[in-house]
């Protein structure tokens, strides 16, 4: 559900430094208003101006709070307010922004549009009297009499259904690094050399000697394996996150209520009565 805010402040400097903080605060700018939209003479005096006429609407006034829907009495001391130079902001928002919003208006400058209502009724401002000045109006009759009617204004309400998009969670995929302990068996050959000294009794032929007394070097290489560890990499498996948009009709139901008269007329007529229907008999 949404809610419509209003709040006045005496300087436009005011006003457009609530709307940047409702704005700041979640509130989309086409959801605010300033009204009057220009600037307008604030130098308004009992003596130089006089109470707003909405049958003149010179200004506009009246018909710029049109579409927001508010009372005719509130409508009309708003339509003052802005005649005598005050500067009007409303903002539609949820229900969880209200408050929020609230705070900011009351934080920036707003004055007491109640209290300068009675300002102005205690210097002659007779406020709201209905269509046309008066909630009961005179009129000449083609005999030269004056007849008295009342009026029962008709009401009727209508359904208006709006969106907003609503946060109804979300999915967050994050990855991370586990480390697993594994081992694998690998043969592994070793080489040794030894040496072994054995007795030996040979007798030697003659030149054999000679070959026998000149330096010799014999080497043996000792080898060996160890093992060598690599790792490569490769990929699994794959986690995609994506979202599907689907559109759906939604059918909203709710009462309205509007004004009906139901008419009595228990005059009597010479050759004619008339029903509590309106319908003529006899």
């Amino acid at each position: 559900m949404t809610r419509t805010i209003t709040a006045f402040f005496d300087d436009r400097n005011d006003a457009m430094r609530a709307i940047d903080r409702l704005a700041s605060a979640g509130i989309p700018r086409n959801a605010i208003r300033l009204l009057p939209e220009t600037g307008t003479d604030t130098s308004y005096t009992s003596e130089s101006r006089s109470s707003y006429d909405v049958e003149k609407d010179e200004k506009g006034f009246w018909e710029s709070l049109g579409d927001l829907f508010f009372p005719s009495e509130d409508r009309y001391t708003y339509a003052e307010a802005m005649n005598r130079g005050d500067i009007m902001v409303s903002a539609t928002v949820d229900d969880e922004l209200a408050a929020q919003a609230e705070d900011i208006l009351e934080e920036d400058g707003t004055v007491n549009i109640d209290e300068r209502e009675s300002s102005w009724r205690s210097e002659g401002w007779s406020g709201w009297q209905g269509s046309g000045g008066s909630a009961v109006s005179d009129r000449s009759s083609t005999a030269g009499t004056t007849e008295r009617e009342g009026v029962i204004p008709l009401a009727e309400e209508e359904l208006r259904v709006g969106k907003r998009d609503v946060n109804r969670g979300s999915v967050k995929v994050r990855s991370y690094v586990v480390e697993t302990p594994v081992s694998e068996d690998v043969r592994l050959r070793e080489e040794s050399v030894h040496l072994e000294r054995r007795p030996a009794d040979q007798a030697l032929r003659e030149g054999e000697a000679g070959d026998l007394f000149q330096e010799r070097t014999i080497e043996v290489e000792e080898r060996g394996e160890e093992a060598v560890v690599s790792k490569t990499a490769r990929i699994r498996e794959e986690v995609a996150v994506g979202k599907t948009v689907e559109e759906r009709t939604e059918t909203v139901r709710d009462n309205v209520r509007r004004t009906e008269v139901e008419v009595e007329d228990d005059r009597e007529r010479s050759g004619s009565s008339t029903d509590r229907k309106g319908r003529r008999t006899g």
